[in-house]
């Protein structure tokens, strides 16, 4: 093997590849419209949106690097965040951060428990625990708008968001790589099968994956409620539209996980994705074309850093 095919499959190329792709779009847009997009500035504000997004993705990488997938986290960040609301204005900060991890982590336990006792499909599970939840948070509500004070609003801009983030991102890498739940999802991912006959509890690790994406749900939806500062109960699974943008940096972290950090992937991914969807604002495109578009560059990314193994069986 010559050098540089072993730098092809270093970390640091991995790295180097993510950082030259966000530069790709930024310079890409930054050449069309050069007035409205891509200054600091609006770089900072970027990477603010990626943040939360890339907290929500790091728990969806519990469960999809298994296999399964949650439909519900959209729901799981509504409730949470209506909750947030309620608990601040009961016991201020406190109840701002505690009360939506808290939230976050009953709904990803008992979601992990239905998957498992039912035997079927995760995402029909969690489609329709989504209805239980999208009731709950209109409950918690009265089906009013929850805003939350001007007061608690701390880790909604920087420092505060990032600080939380950052701490979110290194609890979920040092999970991941330090101990024995981080070892298990990979086996479980790699072959449930084999993990299983060497005495993996798959079906506890698949609860421990569902409740930990809970848990970054449930700091993902501090930091919604704290940029945002308002939001709206919802129905008729109205909340799967908050589904997809965490799982984006999830594809992400999935696709650049032989490089051996996709934490780092789910994080910049998050800013690609943002990147294309402020450079076609800033373009003035319709969300139709947006939308066509991100889905086509995503699909065209992961599609060249995962190489396909030949008789492979895909889920």
């Amino acid at each position: 093997m010559s050098k540089f095919q072993k730098f092809k499959q270093s970390q640091a190329f991995g790295l180097l590849l993510l950082i030259f792709i966000a530069f790709v779009f930024w310079a890409f847009f930054k050449m069309l419209a050069p007035e409205t997009f891509g200054d600091f500035n609006k770089l900072q504000t970027y990477l603010k949106t990626a943040l939360y997004y890339a907290v929500g993705g790091c728990g969806l990488y519990f469960i999809c690097v298994m296999g399964p997938f949650d439909m519900s986290v959209g729901a799981n960040i509504v409730l949470s965040s209506v909750i947030a609301v309620n608990m601040s204005k009961q016991f201020g900060y406190a109840g701002l951060l505690i009360a939506p991890i808290i939230s976050g982590v009953l709904v990803g336990l008992l979601n992990g428990i239905v998957y498992i006792k039912l035997r079927i499909s995760s995402l029909i599970v969690t489609a329709g625990l989504s209805l239980v939840y999208e009731a709950l948070s209109i409950y918690a509500t009265n089906g009013k708008e929850a805003i939350l004070a001007t007061n608690y609003r701390a880790f909604g801009d920087y420092p505060w968001n990032l600080v939380l983030a950052l701490a979110a991102f290194f609890l979920c890498g040092f999970i991941l790589k330090y101990t024995k739940i981080g070892t298990y999802t990979y086996a479980i991912g790699s072959n449930e099968v084999v993990a299983k006959n060497m005495g993996v509890n798959v079906d506890k690790y698949k609860v421990v994956a569902f409740t930990l994406c809970g848990l970054f749900v449930g700091i993902e939806s501090i930091l919604t409620i704290s940029y945002g500062t308002s939001m709206t109960s919802a129905s008729n699974l109205a909340s799967m539209s908050r589904n997809f943008p965490p799982l984006m940096g999830t594809f992400f972290g999935l696709a650049f996980k032989k490089y051996g950090h996709p934490i780092v992937a789910i994080v910049i991914g998050e800013f690609i994705i943002e990147l294309l969807f402020e450079g076609f604002v800033a373009l003035g495109a319709p969300t139709t074309v947006q939308n066509i578009v991100t889905g086509i560059v995503l699909l065209a990314i992961v599609t060249m850093t995962i190489k396909p193994v030949k008789g492979a069986v895909v889920k």
